[in-house]
């Protein structure tokens, strides 16, 4: 048995019938011994609900990972527990590991919760090292120096450090070497280097010292010196796998296989691309090579030499600014295609080896703010990177979170969470909710001193009783939060340094429309080209389930022709068209006004607030309806972006309308409302959660409430003397079905009359408060 992960397929045919068919179980569904127990976990064919947990050193010893489990089990809700490692010096190739993951997996599904387990390479850098000595991941750095009259120069070139999460508590992606490649002469005006001046003096220099810590280069001079200034170019390799090794995909292949034995739900691979580095390269003269990289891009680019392209692309010479635009247009591109391309294979081995039904996960998003920090490490891949549902992390934008959902034909996003205080997850939870997703709860981080145990601190409280009311919601809900309009933003555009709009997604833009009630999916213009992006037979826009009302082009600058023949046919249809930016060049440096290829329908504005204005007048001539608007900030590094509040309404594509509110309560605020659906009245005297459907005949075909009082709705309406967590829909038959959570005793009378078909949901008794370290 693999685990029914509710991919787009099975989630397309759940849209068809709008109802709750039963799904096969996963790896680890609980099998009860008396048909009376009662499960505190969702069934096998809802979207489970996530949490994570780190190996460190002590889980390496047999019986330790049974605590952790053993109070999962108890104290959470939580279906799939995403499982990564945090241990000095050791990899995931080696056997006692193996065996120890393998115990946990076992003892996991003794306990009604699986594994997914991270088998990315990372974690086995000096087993690839081994087998592949040669496919090492190389960093060319340049330095410009400056000629002194007519006195000899020197520099120093210094490797770097590099680590992240992947090598916490273990060895960093170190240098392990460093290689001097060439050195560039030139003259330098304010315009660029002259480029009859340019001249290769590799043979002309001294290694002074090369380490694979710094390299130094000493430049001889002449009387007969011209030049102003000198570029050295040099490399360092890495512990780490070059992204373009050649015998990469068949190593992660077999790393994933050597698991088959092991009754896990899934693999993760988490954040992945090129190391990371913190600041974005603001001089532009780091570079991720090798000489696999350099034969692809030689092989995309007609035959141009990569090392001499580097210089292009961190210096500008006369004359030549457009050619520099379209060598980085290449090298950008080439980053994304091909970390998409491993994330997509690693994808398709996880099926291939735990069955059709496993889990990919986690999030391919790492800064993770779609910005420079991100271009350098994947080329931002976030949207080209295939997962079975919508997956980021931290404080990822929320329009991205909603787009991907589009993307997988996802009915909820996960979003890998964490703060240093819980009260940061009790708030995080109703805004999470509120635009279609869930927590998957990463442990409290950084961990404050005072804390007995971090991992299990979230079980303490309300927090996961807030979980269990919101998990209701996935009975019904069959389809993400409905954003009816896009921002399409030019993806070569905005990772190129030598361009008009650098580093420049449109998220203002989208924000904006966010405060309005509009909420909006943010997508890289690529998706068109990968033909994600389509137009419907009804003339749509659509991405996924999505049809677009509106759609924006933004920053169009580098697009290909596909882009314009795109929007051509678009101009045809029924989805509103405006562009934000210019179109001088295609991505090949093409110079010709590239916004004339564009429809004359699409309306070209220039400030954002003029085209909010317009766009929120378009949703009001098509009677669409706003949602509550994003009131809240988030900040993540320089970047201040927009949060959905903690009580609000949203509304689903399948046209589910959800009232949530959880801001004075952290399992849920009193709700005593009347809520419009498709021009009919339901109200609603419930705890933190109330949502409905109706169908084309305007009745009730689906509601869940968390806290039930009373519900009243055209062809259904009841009352309960004591308030009840339920769920309630109409199966593929016709018939009422329904769920009750936390409930002890019989089943109300009341619910009795509506159907005999309840199905009983237990609530996990919260994690005992324990005494703080003084």
């Amino acid at each position: 048995m693999r685990y029914a992960i509710l991919s787009s397929a099975i989630f397309s045919l759940m849209l068809i019938s709008c109802n709750n068919q039963p799904q096969p179980k996963y790896p680890g569904a609980s099998e009860m011994s008396d048909p009376g127990d009662v499960s505190i976990r969702l069934p096998d064919h809802v979207m489970p609900v996530l949490g994570c947990w780190f190996w460190i050193d002590e889980v390496l010893q047999a019986p330790q990972f049974k605590k952790f489990l053993d109070q999962v089990s108890s104290h959470s809700p939580y279906n799939l527990l995403t499982t990564s490692f945090r241990i000095p010096e050791k990899e995931i190739t080696e056997d006692d590991f193996h065996q120890q993951i393998k115990l946990a997996a076992e003892y996991a599904r003794e306990k009604g919760l699986s594994l997914v387990v991270d088998l990315d390479v990372r974690l086995a850098r000096r087993a690839f090292q081994s087998a592949y000595p040669d496919e090492l991941q190389e960093m060319v750095m340049l330095e410009e120096l400056e000629f002194n009259g007519g006195e000899a120069i020197e520099g120093v070139v210094h490797s770097l450090d590099l680590n992240d999460h992947y090598t916490f508590r273990t060895t960093h992606y170190i240098p392990l070497k460093g290689s001097f490649l060439r050195a560039y002469s030139y003259v330098k005006t304010d315009e660029g280097i002259l480029p009859n001046s340019l001249k290769d003096i590799s043979s002309n220099c001294e290694l002074v010292s090369v380490t694979k810590d710094s390299i130094q280069v000493r430049i001889p001079t002449n009387d007969e010196q011209v030049s102003s200034h000198v570029c050295i170019m040099v490399s360092f390799t890495h512990l780490a796998a070059d992204v373009f090794a050649p015998h990469l995909i068949e190593f992660q292949r077999e790393l994933i296989r050597s698991y088959a034995d092991v009754p896990l739900a899934g693999a993760c691979k988490d954040e992945w691309g090129f190391p990371p580095n913190y600041d974005g390269n603001p001089k532009k003269n780091q570079f991720w090579y090798s000489m696999h990289r350099a034969k692809a891009y030689a092989d995309r680019t007609g035959g141009r030499e990569l090392l001499g392209d580097l210089l292009l692309m961190h210096l500008s010479i006369e004359g030549k600014e457009s050619e520099r635009q379209m060598v980085i247009n290449h090298f950008m591109e080439m980053s994304w295609q091909r970390n998409s391309e491993l994330e997509d294979d690693f994808h398709n081995t996880v099926k291939e080896v735990f069955g059709p039904l496993a889990v990919s996960a986690t999030h391919p998003t790492w800064w993770p703010y779609p910005d420079l920090n991100e271009y350098k490490k994947n080329g931002l891949h976030w949207w080209a990177s295939t997962r079975d549902w919508a997956q980021t992390d931290e404080h990822t934008p929320y329009p991205v979170r909603t787009a991907l959902s589009k993307k997988w034909g996802s009915p909820i996003w996960y979003n890998m969470y964490y703060a240093d205080n819980k009260r940061n997850y009790e708030t995080s939870i109703w805004s999470h909710a509120l635009a279609g997703g869930r927590i998957n709860y990463h442990p409290i981080y950084p961990n404050p001193s005072s804390l007995v145990d971090r991992d299990l601190e979230l079980l303490k409280g309300d927090l996961m009783r807030a979980e269990s009311r919101i998990r209701l919601l996935n009975y019904i809900c069959h389809s993400p939060l409905d954003c009816p309009v896009a921002v399409i933003f030019g993806h070569a555009c905005t990772m190129n340094w030598a361009g008009p709009s650098y580093d420049d997604v449109g998220l203002a833009l989208a924000d904006s429309l966010w405060r309005q009630g509009i909420p909006v999916d943010l997508i890289p213009s690529s998706e068109i080209g990968n033909n994600s992006l389509v137009i419907d037979e009804d003339g749509f826009i659509r991405y996924g389930q999505q049809r677009y009302a509106a759609v924006i082009l933004y920053h169009p600058e580098f697009e290909k022709k596909s882009t314009a023949e795109f929007f051509n046919k678009a101009a045809e249809g029924r989805t509103g068209l405006f562009r934000m930016g210019d179109w001088t060049q295609e991505f090949n440096g093409q110079a010709y006004n590239w916004n004339e290829a564009l429809p004359q329908a699409m309306i070209a504005i220039e400030e954002i607030p003029f085209i909010v204005s317009e766009v929120r007048q378009l949703l009001h001539e098509e009677a669409i309806q706003l949602q509550t608007p994003a009131t809240g900030t988030l900040t993540y590094s320089t970047h201040v972006f927009i949060e959905p509040p903690t009580t609000g309404y949203c509304h689903l594509i399948d046209g589910t309308v959800i009232h949530l509110a959880g801001t004075k309560n952290v399992s849920g605020d009193l709700i005593q409302s009347t809520i419009k659906i498709e021009g009919q009245q339901v109200t609603f005297d419930a705890i933190g959660v109330a949502a409905a459907r109706l169908n084309e005949e305007g009745k009730v075909e689906a509601m869940a409430a968390g806290g039930l009082k009373t519900f009243k709705a055209p062809g259904l309406a009841f009352s309960l003397d004591e308030r009840t967590d339920i769920a309630l829909w109409l199966n593929e038959k016709g018939k009422w079905e329904g769920v009750i959570q936390g409930w002890e005793g019989d089943v109300p009378q009341e619910l009795l009359v509506l159907t005999k078909k309840w199905s009983r949901l237990g609530v996990p008794v919260p994690y005992p408060e324990q005494r703080t370290i003084k």
